[in-house]
């Protein structure tokens, strides 16, 4: 009798520890490429036995350069206006003090991996050249994407989105009969 009963606990704590090593699915060989050139989007997890997800959230390293900040760079510029466009950067080398490296990794609860880098290099203090780049999402793309909704749609706020616009009225370019002195 105390046999089966150790025998069903041991098949329990089995399942839980397949259970348990099922939290990543990705082999090695998935795993995002080292590219400069721009944005990388990997594959999305698997889910177990094909209907149990467990939660995961979105996790956000780095800083996030769009288009629209290295649209901004051109050389000649000093480090402070760099800094002022693409923020203070993930990584300085104090063996390579003239190049700053913004490197950005979003992993998103289903799975998928959005990476991206761009170097900025300096000659004199001041900016020479940009390395990556290309293909950055532009701020209202990365918004899409983050709150997973379609792209160009605006986020509503009430649930009578409709009736709210309805209400809004633009101001007249005409005073009021009351304020033209009579």
């Amino acid at each position: 009798m105390k046999s089966r009963h150790q025998t069903a606990a041991i098949g329990v704590v089995a399942v839980l520890a397949l259970l348990a090593g099922c939290s990543s699915t990705k082999s090695p060989e998935q795993a995002a490429p080292t590219d400069t050139s721009g944005v990388k989007v990997t594959g999305k997890s698997n889910s177990l036995f094909g209907f149990l997800k467990p939660y995961r959230i979105d996790i956000q390293q780095g800083n996030f350069v769009s288009k629209e900040m290295v649209a901004q760079l051109r050389p000649g510029l000093t480090r402070d206006q760099v800094r002022f466009v693409l923020g203070t950067p993930l990584l300085t080398d104090m063996f390579h003090a003239n190049r700053w490296d913004y490197d950005f990794r979003l992993a998103k609860g289903n799975g998928e991996i959005m990476t991206s880098r761009v170097s900025v290099f300096f000659k004199d203090d001041l900016l020479d050249h940009v390395e990556g780049g290309e293909n950055l999402p532009t701020e209202s793309e990365y918004l899409t994407l983050i709150t997973d909704s379609k792209v160009g749609a605006k986020a509503s706020f009430g649930a009578d989105k409709d009736k709210a616009d309805s209400e809004v009225k633009p101001a007249s370019p005409v005073a009021p009969s009351s304020a033209t002195g009579k």
